[in-house]
């Protein structure tokens, strides 16, 4: 009996550390894309503060939610001093400040940015694992799937698209804007590539049905120029032409979903 007792407390010793494990009270995210996710699955009170960046409604779809926490510039001294139990981030965000923030014992998790739709599922389920909210991780990427579903209807005729972005920059079907652009109903001139640049002359040999263009900043850039050029007025004159909200196409997310459906009424004006 005695030996039985015994065998019986080690085991449930052994079980302790895992039963035990708490979802984080304080979370810190310093990254745009982890700013989102986090914002929808946080439980109140548990999401402490997002990068200054998701207060941009250039950038940032939920800029005026972000408004309701502190931001962060990304410096590990003062995501430090916040004193968070978990710090979210991308794979390629602040090397210097995440590695620090390691160092120094903070819990961090890495989230890769979504590249494709597939990914957006994963992307969430990893954050809502990190933050303990499983089930509304689960409950919003079964939003999402079924709405992506609804989505990828079969399209009858598919106009032409070029995405064309400042420096002349094109992005091809294997990104998550080509893929975006695939839903919505258009051909994509970039083909099944990750893509890159655009010389004018292939913009204007492929003549397409429709240019999908960036939202312009504020203020004079020469890397936007290009879009001013007489060849792509020229193109405009004759094609259709859509300056794109970009904070629905940054980051993998269930805004895409609004970034497709915007898309797919700008088709069907076409036609």
């Amino acid at each position: 009996m005695l030996r039985r007792a015994a065998a019986l407390a080690l085991l449930t010793a052994l079980a302790l550390p895992v039963a035990a494990k708490e979802a984080p009270r304080r979370v810190v995210s310093m990254n745009l894309c982890t700013d989102q996710i986090a914002m929808q699955l946080a439980a109140p009170g548990q999401l402490h503060s997002v990068s200054w960046i998701a207060r941009d409604p250039r950038s940032s779809a939920m800029a005026e939610e972000a408004l309701a926490y502190p931001a962060n510039h990304g410096r590990a001294e003062e995501i430090w001093l916040m004193k968070p139990d978990l710090v979210l981030s991308g794979t390629f965000t602040a090397r210097a400040s995440v590695e620090m923030l390691k160092r120094l014992g903070t819990r961090v998790v890495e989230v890769p940015p979504a590249y494709s739709l597939d990914d957006i599922p994963d992307r969430i389920r990893t954050i809502g694992a990190a933050l303990g909210r499983e089930a509304e991780a689960r409950a919003m990427i079964a939003r999402f799937e079924a709405r992506l579903t609804a989505l990828r209807a079969e399209v009858g005729h598919r106009p032409s698209a070029a995405i064309y972005y400042a420096n002349g920059y094109t992005t091809g079907d294997r990104t998550l804007a080509g893929e975006i652009l695939i839903t919505a109903g258009f051909d994509n001139i970039a083909g099944d590539t990750m893509g890159g640049h655009l010389p004018l002359e292939l913009l204007a040999m492929a003549d397409p049905d429709a240019i999908i263009t960036g939202t312009p900043y504020p203020g004079a850039s020469r890397s936007e120029e290009v879009l001013a050029h007489p060849v792509v007025e020229a193109l405009r004159a004759r094609a259709a032409s859509r300056a794109v909200t970009d904070s629905d196409w940054i980051c993998g997310t269930p805004y895409v979903l609004k970034a497709i459906d915007d898309l797919a009424a700008f088709r069907k004006g076409l036609e």
